[in-house]
């Protein structure tokens, strides 16, 4: 059995409201759904598709953190 990988997922909303989910650890890596149960899924299968696209070798950046600004 393969050990299990964490990966780190930003979640943000559009302005049309649906959820836009992004895979910092893997360059490309999101996808978007209107509820986010339908967004979970559709991660899980994203990251799938693109380690196997990487061959298995995300980048080398780990998301630190985030932070917001106001001017």
């Amino acid at each position: 059995m393969k050990p299990r990988r964490k990966f780190t997922v930003l979640i943000e909303r559009d302005e049309e409201g649906f959820y836009v989910a992004t895979v910092p650890a893997l360059r490309g890596c999101h996808t978007q759904a209107k509820k986010l149960d339908t967004l979970m899924k559709r991660v899980r299968e994203v990251i799938q598709l693109c380690l196997e696209a990487e061959n298995n070798h995300p980048c080398p950046l780990e998301l630190v953190g985030i932070q917001q600004i106001s001017l």
